[in-house]
């Protein structure tokens, strides 16, 4: 009538197994093929009321001893027997388990960031139990019912699976596993549905900016169709697009000559009519004032009754001839004071500062001017010369023409006629042939105009200020290193290698180089990708180091995870470039730890390395050092400005400086950080509060704009901005303004600029905070801070390990090491590996105060380092005293 119920045992409570059956004399329960003791059974007996047969009912209890044990090829099991006169019976077989459910899942959810209308899979492999466990999800802590959603499915293998990803799919997903025993939570995935931007429709194209002749006139476009949602890359390409146009020039009417006298009409009267026809007005001119037609009297007034007397037409006809006299004096004087004028320049249309092409008048003013501080000079107008089309200088050498040329120099002998576009932006690139030409301590050109005063008066001030700076070839360094090891260093870039003590073998010694490749780099980044540093060769590549060296890399990134996505690569030996790892990436090949200004990076092997920056939002921060240089040009009246951009590197830094020396500028300020964000907008360079009556800025250089991508995109190139300034008079010896640098919507920086344009009156400005140009190379314990006994006890001390766990991750934590600790793990010795690291970023400082201070507060210095005598503590590769902590 009832079998026994396959069972499971909750924690410690038995359970209970019965079996009825009718009519029955005895029933009894086997157990693993053995018979339970009668003592263990309890019996029931009743009447069946339809038949009158006799009902009896057995229980029995198993507990959770019993099952764990039984030992047997098979699950726990019990089954009933039942005997009566008919004979016997079996039930089946009923199995007994204990029932669990683990901690762990097998498998997590993983996050993940899918496109819009991507397929998202969730796998989630729920912990081992008896029974198996049931697994439910969870989104923000709500259940999710498959069944009201068709584009969810959760019925795959445990796996939640969204066909399509909306935006409101974007959440956090829990698994949830549960049996009878208890239930499991896995760990939360965060899932993001992002949206990559599209630009919308192309605006009209506006109305010429330009009134008269050319200007240019512009539409543009916005990043919202859809606009980026949830990190989603924003629109590449321009947001603005500017074309150039000409706008046809008004025209004013001008009559034609009098036609001639009509015949005399009955009125005694007769006509002449004249047409505004030369020229007619058109484009919006003006129509000809005046009478198009007049009439007057052709009898000499016979046939009027009021007959005018012969004295008052001899008085008129006398006035008239009085004023024609005086209108012919007039127009002569005002002939002659003209041709007796000075140069000066009158600017015929403002609109010029609006970026159009506009036409610029330099005429004479009258002589004595007191706007001029030398009116003296006497003028010769007997040339005449006209310039057409816009001025942009793509080229360095073709800046350099253009400033010694008649075109900008204030010959008083000359009348200019320039068209030419306001914005100029202009950028550095690599000279090659302009080396070879010219030599160090000299001007480029070789023009020998005026050159033997000029090059006496600048040579001595740039060999003075750049003399320690090493020429464009020399950006490599080689030494020989052996088991000590030792240190490389490219003077003043901030590029450096470490080789450590014992990465050498023994009674070996290899010749060590490291170089920083030309500004042409090999690499070009895809995309918003930019190049954040100089682009690194060590080597040999075939020599193997048994222990990591560090390499330093500077760069430019305002270092924020949220911002920026930061990956090293290298140049594989076919020439292609491969990804190494990300910067937040755990790996064991090697280590990358970013400060704020270099990378420090742990290798293994040698070659060519870059560090690429991904921008992940409008917020990443390319950080940009500007600097001013100046210099006379070969017209001692002028004196160039030139304002160069340039990635917030050492090395970016002194190829300007490199730049500058052949050109014979000298640095007038301090030069300025500028956190240039990616937020597509543009560049502003300006000149500013410049002097009215002593100096005076060239046409067309108030103000430069250089495009976001020409910035973001520049790929190590400076960006360089050239401004010219005339001097009325040689005795102005001083020069004070303001260079203002500025993003739109963005960060500004001004430099205050004050100066003399004399060498022998100017104050030399330091170029590199760190001038390392005199140790390009450090073999032995010369190249680090620490010494050799010291770093082999703290070596000892923190590689044991003790109760609370290894001690060298107390180290690194001291040390502002707390990312990808399983590299260091993997390293025969985790703390030579961490004071190498140390070294690396100290390399400068030597700050063993600090180091001093981490050792202390682990506590563990006093029993084994506190005891380092003072003998060993003042080697004489050591250069700190004791009080410097170790």
């Amino acid at each position: 009538m009832e079998e026994p119920d396959d069972a499971y045992i909750i924690k410690s409570n038995p359970i209970v197994l019965r079996c009825k059956a009718m009519p029955a004399m005895q029933i009894f329960f086997k157990c693993n093929g053995e018979w339970v003791h009668q003592n263990e059974h309890v019996s029931e007996e009743s009447m069946d009321e339809a038949t009158g047969l006799k009902v009896r009912e057995v229980f029995i209890n198993v507990t959770r001893q019993q099952v764990e044990d039984f030992h047997g090829p098979e699950d726990y099991w019990c089954q009933c027997v039942a005997w009566s006169h008919l004979g016997t019976s079996k039930s089946r077989k009923a199995s007994v388990r204990i029932a669990y459910l683990r901690k762990n899942f097998e498998q997590d959810p993983q996050g993940k960031e899918v496109p819009i209308e991507g397929m998202i899979v969730l796998h989630c492999r729920p912990p081992e139990g008896v029974p198996a466990a049931e697994v439910e999800w969870l989104k923000n802590e709500e259940p999710i019912d498959s069944n009201l959603d068709e584009n969810i499915d959760t019925r795959a293998d445990h796996n939640l699976i969204i066909r399509q990803a909306r935006l409101s799919d974007s959440g956090n997903y829990t698994c949830m596993a549960a049996n009878i025993v208890a239930k499991r939570r896995s760990m939360s995935a965060t899932v993001v549905v992002y949206v990559n931007g599209g630009w919308s429709s192309w605006t009209e194209w506006s109305n010429c900016n330009a009134r008269c002749g050319r200007g240019w006139q512009k539409r543009s476009r916005t990043c919202t169709n859809p606009a980026p949602l949830n990190g989603g890359a924003f629109c590449e390409g321009m947001s603005v697009q500017k074309i150039t146009c000409t706008s046809l020039c008004p025209v004013d009417g001008n009559w034609e000559v009098w036609s001639e006298w009509s015949v005399c009409s009955p009125e005694c009267e007769h006509l002449r009519v004249r047409e505004c026809i030369a020229p007619a007005p058109r484009n919006g001119g003006k129509y000809c004032e005046g009478l198009s037609q007049e009439s007057e009297n052709c009898t000499e007034g016979l046939c009027i009754q009021d007959i005018e007397t012969a004295s008052d037409i001899a008085l008129y006809s006398g006035l008239g001839a009085a004023v024609i006299a005086v209108a012919v004096l007039v127009v002569g004087v005002t002939l002659y004071r003209r041709s007796q004028s000075e140069y000066g320049v009158d600017v015929i249309d403002s609109s010029a500062l609006t970026g159009g092409f506009q036409t610029f008048n330099f005429k004479t003013v009258r002589q004595g001017n007191s706007l001029l501080l030398n009116s003296s000079m006497q003028p010769d107008l007997t040339v005449s010369r006209t310039y057409s089309g816009p001025i942009c200088l793509q080229d360095p050498m073709d800046k350099e023409l253009m400033t010694e040329s008649s075109l900008f120099n204030p010959l008083s002998d000359i009348k200019v006629k320039v068209q030419s576009s306001f914005m100029v932006s202009l950028g550095v690139t690599e000279r090659a042939e302009y080396h070879g030409k010219a030599h160090s301590g000299t001007f480029p050109h070789g023009n020998a105009r005026g050159f033997g005063t000029i090059q006496a008066r600048n040579k001595a001030a740039y060999i003075q200020n750049l003399s320690s700076i090493s020429t464009r070839n020399e950006l490599k360094t080689t030494a020989i290193f052996g088991h000590l090891g030792g240190r490389l260093v490219v003077p003043n870039t901030g590029v450096s290698l470490l080789v450590p003590h014992g990465a050498i073998p023994e009674d070996s010694s290899w010749e060590i180089y490291l170089a920083i490749n030309p500004r042409e780099s090999s690499l070009q980044p895809e995309g918003p990708d930019v190049l954040l540093g100089p682009e690194v060769t060590c080597g040999p590549s075939d020599v193997s180091v048994s222990s990591p060296f560090a390499l330093t890399i500077p760069h430019c990134a305002e270092v924020n995870p949220e911002h920026w996505n930061i990956h090293l690569k290298k140049r594989t030996q076919q020439g292609k470039w491969e990804e190494v790892m990300s910067v937040e990436e755990e790996t064991t090949s090697c280590y990358c730890l970013l400060d704020p200004y270099a990378c420090h990076i742990l290798l293994n092997s040698f070659g060519t390395y870059a560090l690429i920056g991904e921008p992940i939002s409008e917020c990443a921060v390319r950080q940009l050092k500007v600097a001013v240089f100046g210099c006379l040009s070969c017209n001692s009246l002028d004196y160039n400005l030139r304002v160069y951009c340039m990635d917030n590197t050492p090395c970016a830094f002194q190829e300007v400086v490199l730049d500058e020396r052949l050109q014979g500028g000298q640095l007038l300020d301090e030069p300025k950080l500028l956190h240039f964000k990616g937020n597509t907008f543009s560049l502003q360079i300006s000149v500013l509060d410049i002097p009215p009556f002593l100096w005076r800025i060239k046409p067309f250089t108030a103000c430069q704009e250089v495009p976001f991508s020409r910035v973001w995109c520049s790929n190590q190139k400076p960006l360089h901005c050239a401004f010219s300034l005339e001097r009325y008079t040689p005795a102005t010896t001083q020069l004070s303004c303001k260079i203002c640098v500025r993003q739109v919507k963005g960060h500004e920086q001004i430099l205050q600029i004050q100066t003399s344009i004399l060498e022998n009156e100017r104050e030399t400005i330091a170029f590199f905070a760190h001038d390392d140009s005199n140790f390009p190379a450090q073999m032995g314990a010369k190249a680090f801070k620490i010494p050799y006994s010291i770093r082999q006890r703290i070596c000892a001390t923190f590689d044991t390990p003790n109760a609370k766990g290894k001690d060298w991750q107390m180290l690194a934590q001291k040390n502002s090491i707390s990312r990808n600790l399983s590299y260091f793990a993997t390293q025969s010795s985790p703390s030579a590996v961490i004071l190498d690291l140390w070294e690396a970023r100290h390399q400068h400082d030597g700050d063993l105060d600090s180091l001093a201070c981490a050792l202390e507060e682990i506590g563990r210095t006093h029993s084994k380092i506190s005891d380092i005598t003072e003998t060993e503590i003042e080697e004489p590769d050591f250069n700190y005293s004791r009080q410097n902590g170790l």
